[in-house]
C-alpha cells in the first residue's frame, strides 16, 4: 500500500525541498522504497540529489502533458530505495498548457497512478506557489506536511494554505489528510524561535510533528555537493532530525518495522 506525501508551503525559504529530498531519503535508508516527485520548475529536488537539471531531457513536465511514461524516465539516486521523478524549467509552462484541459486539476494524479505501486512512499517537491501545479499535487496526495520555519512571519500564509488545502478537500481530493506540521531551521538559542515553536503548537496541537529540524551547516552544504544529508554525513544532527521525522510518520501510519539498519542509526 503506497502512500504519496506532498510536502508544500507558497512560502519560499521554509525548507520544504530540503524536508523533500531528506525525509524520502530518510525513509530509503530505513529499507522503504521511495520515489521522489521534483514538481517545482526550480528543479532544486533535482539538482539536490545530484542531478543537473539543465542535463535532463524529459521530464515530469512531460508525463504532465502526456508526451513521456513516468516509469521510462525515473532516475535511481545514489541513495539505496531511493527513485526520482525529476524536473526542469520547462514546469513552468505546464501550468500554462493545463489550463484548457477538462480534467486539468488531475493531471499529475494520472501520472502518479501509473507509478505509484511500486514503491512503499511517493514524496512530491511542490513548487512554492498554490499555482495548478501544486493544487495537482494536492489532488493527487493522501497527505500534506508543512514546513514551517522557525522566524517571526512563521504563520505568515499559513492561512491561505489552509485555505487551499480545504478548497482541495470539499472539490478535488476528499481523502486528503494532513500529515503534519514540521517546523523548521530552528535554534535553540534564539528567544524568538522558541515562542514560534511554543505558538504553533499552542495553536496546531496534534498536527505538530514532535521531531523539530535543528538549523544545521551540513543540511546547507548537502545540496550543493548533490547529496542527500544521509550520503553527505549520516553523523550530523541534520540527519538525525530527519530519520526521527521518519520514523514518527512510519509510527503515525502504522508502518514501523524494526530492521537491521534502523537498529545500526538508533
Amino acid at each position: 500500500m503506497s502512500k504519496i506525501i506532498a510536502i508544500a508551503n507558497q512560502k519560499g525559504g521554509v525548507g520544504k525541498t530540503t524536508t523533500a529530498i531528506n525525509l524520502a531519503a530518510s525513509l530509503a535508508v530505513l529499507e522503504y522504497k521511495v520515489l521522489l516527485v521534483d514538481a517545482d520548475p526550480q528543479a532544486n529536488s533535482t539538482s539536490g540529489v545530484g542531478f543537473d537539471p539543465r542535463n535532463i531531457k524529459t521530464s515530469v513536465y512531460e508525463c504532465i502533458i502526456g508526451e513521456a511514461e513516468p516509469k521510462d524516465i525515473i532516475l535511481h539516486t545514489e541513495t539505496p530505495n531511493l527513485d526520482i521523478l525529476p524536473a526542469h524549467i520547462d514546469l513552468v509552462g505546464a501550468e500554462i498548457e493545463m489550463i484548457n484541459l477538462p480534467n486539468r486539476e488531475m493531471m499529475v494524479k494520472l501520472v502518479l497512478n501509473k507509478v505509484k505501486n511500486d514503491y512503499d512512499f511517493v514524496v512530491v517537491d511542490c513548487s512554492p506557489s498554490l499555482g495548478l501545479i501544486t493544487v495537482n499535487c494536492l489532488t493527487a496526495a493522501d497527505s500534506v506536511l508543512i514546513p514551517i520555519q522557525c522566524e517571526y512571519f512563521a504563520l505568515e500564509g499559513l492561512g491561505k494554505l489552509l485555505n487551499t488545502i480545504k478548497i482541495v478537500q470539499a472539490r478535488l481530493n476528499p481523502d486528503l489528510e494532513m500529515e503534519g506540521l514540521l517546523l523548521t531551521m530552528y535554534d535553540q538559542r534564539l528567544r524568538l524561535a522558541n515562542q514560534v515553536v511554543e505558538e504553533v503548537k499552542m495553536h496546531f496541537q496534534q498536527l505538530v510533528f514532535d521531531t523539530v529540524i535543528a538549523r544545521n551547516t551540513k543540511l546547507g552544504e548537502a545540496p550543493s555537493h548533490g547529496k542527500t544529508i544521509i550520503m553527505h554525513d549520516a553523523a550530523s544532527k541534520g540527519a538525525n532530525n530527519y530519520l526521527n521525522l521518519a520514523r514518527e510518520i512510519l509510527q503515525k501510519n502504522g508502518m514501523t518495522r524494526l530492521k537491521e539498519s534502523e537498529k545500526i542509526l538508533s
